[in-house]
């Protein structure tokens, strides 16, 4: 396929190296020219344009990634696929749930693909817990503990993601839809949301930290917690099984190795069998989820990570919001 990118910052830079060999990218747009320019010349892309309809126009093009700000994600996902053409929107999708409906009765009058950009999915110590997971010795999960979290920077609060009108709120739909992303991924859906965000440091009009109780109706539960007062950035997630507990920690970069740990529970209990894995060898989340992307889009279907995923993980954010 031929591939367009808008939005160049990070996240559109990070997803235009993900191009796999047999796929070109095409055109890529910006709303800074520069910025688009620049992608254009270092990937040797034909075509840029600071006029995201004029990229979405191209009959060329069959796949449109967004990677804009939170609030112009929503708007162009749904121009593209009315466009005919298959997105990649990177998380939560959108600002708020209601917006992603139009583009679930598009996508399916269409027969579009719209995945969106849960890499953590794809990460190397998530994948091997999943494959635990679904094997005879863990059991099933009881209840799932995750924190994540990043340290600040000088201006932090006057960046983008502290106004609510682009973003649409402050840490919990930053980093919280990942993990709720993750605890729906390992234990599918939940039937209550509890919890609360509330800014404790930054100067800012939305939350810098957001406490997500996630429950089933038989009792099963998530605790999270996503921080941006962590001061070093930092991620967590532990998920306990009737028979072993699988404890992943890091991301790589500044957050640390990735590694996973399964500790399984032995038949006379106390101390059990530990294996640690270790991921030293870079992020391939975004490379990995555009092969999947290519392949749901092959195969006419998306089994996870499209935009119910999101409306559900946008839906707690906002039951958070609201309390």
């Amino acid at each position: 396929m031929n591939i367009g990118i808008i939005g160049c910052g990070l996240i559109g830079n990070k997803r235009a190296n993900a191009v796999t060999e047999g796929h070109k990218l095409y055109g890529v747009c910006d709303i800074e020219i520069g910025k688009a320019k620049k992608l254009a010349a270092e990937k040797d892309v034909p075509f840029y344009t600071d006029d995201h309809m004029e990229l979405i126009g191209r009959e060329e093009i069959g796949l449109i990634i967004v990677s804009t700000l939170n609030y112009q994600l929503a708007p162009i996902t749904l121009a593209a696929v009315r466009q005919g053409k298959h997105v990649i929107v990177e998380k939560p999708g959108a600002i708020c749930s209601s917006e992603l409906l139009p583009i679930m009765d598009e996508a399916e009058k269409n027969h579009r693909i719209v995945k969106v950009g849960f890499n953590h999915r794809y990460h190397p110590a998530m994948q091997k817990a999943k494959e635990i997971m679904a094997g005879d010795d863990a059991g099933d999960v009881m209840f799932i503990r995750g924190r994540y979290g990043h340290g600040g920077r000088i201006g932090y609060d006057r960046e983008w993601r502290a106004d609510a009108s682009k973003s649409g709120g402050g840490e919990t739909i930053d980093q919280g839809v990942h993990l709720i992303d993750l605890a729906r991924w390992y234990m599918g859906d939940f039937d209550e949301v509890m919890g609360f965000s509330d800014t404790y440091f930054w100067d800012m009009p939305v939350d810098d930290n957001g406490f997500i109780a996630l429950r089933k109706k038989d009792g099963r539960a998530a605790w999270l917690q996503v921080s941006c007062t962590e001061w070093k950035n930092m991620f967590s997630l532990e998920i306990y099984c009737r028979n072993a507990k699988l404890a992943i920690e890091g991301l790589g970069g500044s957050y640390g190795v990735e590694k996973l740990y399964h500790y399984q529970m032995l038949p006379e209990m106390g101390p059990p069998d530990t294996v640690i894995y270790e991921y030293p060898r870079g992020d391939r989340s975004w490379e990995l989820e555009f092969r999947d992307t290519v392949k749901a889009i092959e195969a006419g279907e998306l089994k996870e990570g499209g935009l119910r995923d999101a409306y559900e993980a946008l839906r707690a954010v906002e039951e958070i919001y609201k309390a």
